[in-house]
């Protein structure tokens, strides 16, 4: 091949890359972008809005349910499109899952409220909720292991954290957006303004598909797809094959996805329910958080391609514990600087340094033939036992607590110890080869504890 012709090859891979981490980075901002508005509305109007009943803390607590609920469907949609996904192709299900959840999100902003049609309006809520959540059940997962199957030798840490980076400007944009619609008076802000948020996703998951449509299938998948058949059931193999690996991804899970949406969700609805400060104060902080934890995550995950997966995440886990408390005195202070200060380092060092080596992490602890239904399906499962009820669980703790959060920092405390004793029980996984059914098999350096 001449000179010209390599550099032309060279180029037209590191361009076919760059969409790679795009589709994986952008695909997973918009689908999170759905998602996340769901829990920033439950914290500041869903209360009011559907269940009007209440008072303002059980109307709240109410709609925090609504976003636990959501949870359960997801380790669903984590067998469903995982099984699929290992069997006909990453590419297809990543289109799938984000027309779920874009499509659940827009609809529940034409919803009626309480006022219109009673009871039937928390209902089609809860209905919508569990679609969004089957559709994100395998929405990460696919995105994931799309950037993790492409990434060159000895970078699938930072490129991996594309996918978790697109998750937080998600949360930063759905942030962004509610900011700009809480300027408006409370009475427009409950009747038409809280609607904006939702129906604009109909534009952003019109990119998404576009993006996402446009990529090739991961070169691992094919081939190992060329070399062998796919497993008729890839689940119970994951489990079967990977019992250790599969038990470690849920016990990580439990601080990074339970502070990952205890404290954007429930931190939002404490400082202005609790502790009486203006909304702006709240979202900015939020806003800033998901500001630091993007440059977290890639820092993170760029130092997990050096030293290791699990250095990085238990260092970020056993941060999460011990600024647990000095996360609810910052808060108290009452002043929106110490506030925002909070945020940036609970979000960005505490969740950056678990959420962005987690993605090449979970990946790796996986074959090929059975990844994304062991990936998608464990991580959705310790979903449950963490991120749904998270919000629900803090709140009733400082409820119980006459509104003293530090129920809530123990809980804190709890789920960090447990996820850094769990991946302290896991393998390392960095110099593993993805393409091997077995990942202890593939490199021997995993099996050290």
């Amino acid at each position: 091949m001449s000179q010209s012709g390599a550099a032309a090859g060279g180029e037209l891979a590191a361009n076919r890359l760059r969409h790679v981490m795009l589709a994986a980075a952008v695909g997973s901002a918009l689908e999170w972008y759905d998602f996340f508005i769901y829990g920033t509305a439950s914290a500041l109007v869903f209360g009011e809005l559907f269940f009007p009943k209440y008072d303002t803390d059980i109307g709240t607590l109410a709609a925090y349910a609504t976003f636990a609920v959501g949870f359960i469907a997801r380790p669903f949609g984590g067998l469903f499109f995982g099984h699929f996904g290992d069997r006909l192709g990453r590419k297809p299900m990543l289109v799938a899952t984000i027309l779920l959840v874009g499509g659940g999100t827009f609809l529940i902003g034409c919803l009626p409220t309480y006022a219109v049609i009673g009871i039937w309006a928390p209902i089609l809520l809860l209905l919508l909720r569990l679609l969004q959540g089957f559709g994100a059940g395998a929405e990460y997962g696919g995105a994931v292991i799309l950037a993790v199957e492409f990434a060159p030798p000895g970078k699938r840490g930072l490129y991996g954290s594309f996918a978790p980076m697109g998750v937080t400007v998600g949360n930063l944009l759905a942030a962004g957006v509610f900011y700009l619609v809480t300027l408006m008076s409370k009475d427009d802000l409950l009747t038409w303004g809280w609607r904006i948020p939702f129906l604009v996703s109909l534009l952003l998951l019109g990119l998404g598909v576009y993006i996402r449509a446009k990529v090739s299938e991961t070169p691992v998948f094919t081939e190992v797809g060329a070399k062998r058949p796919p497993l008729k059931m890839p689940a119970i193999e994951a489990v079967r094959r990977h019992p250790r690996n599969f038990l470690v991804v849920i016990g990580a899970r439990l601080a990074e996805n339970g502070l990952g949406y205890l404290f954007p969700v429930f931190g939002l609805g404490y400082v202005i329910n609790t502790l009486h400060q203006p909304r702006e104060v709240a979202i900015t902080g939020v806003m800033l958080g998901n500001v630091a934890e993007i440059f977290g995550i890639l820092f993170f995950s760029w130092l997990s391609d050096k030293i290791g997966r699990r250095p990085v995440y238990m260092g970020g886990a056993l941060f999460s514990a011990a600024f647990a408390f000095p996360f609810f005195m910052l808060t108290n202070t009452l002043d929106p600087t110490l506030i925002s200060l909070a945020f940036i380092l609970i979000m960005g060092i505490g969740g950056g340094a678990m959420f962005g080596p987690q993605a090449a992490y979970f990946a790796e602890l996986f074959g090929p033939r059975l990844r994304f239904s062991g990936f998608a399906f464990a991580r959705e499962l310790g979903s449950i036992l963490a991120g749904g009820p998270s919000p629900f669980i803090a709140a009733l703790l400082v409820g119980y607590m006459a509104g003293a959060p530090w129920g809530v920092a123990c809980y804190v405390i709890f789920l960090s110890l447990v996820t850094a004793f769990a991946v302290w029980c896991g393998p390392e996984t960095k110099a593993s080869n993805l393409s091997a059914d077995s990942i202890e098999d593939a490199a021997p350096a995993a099996r050290a504890m």
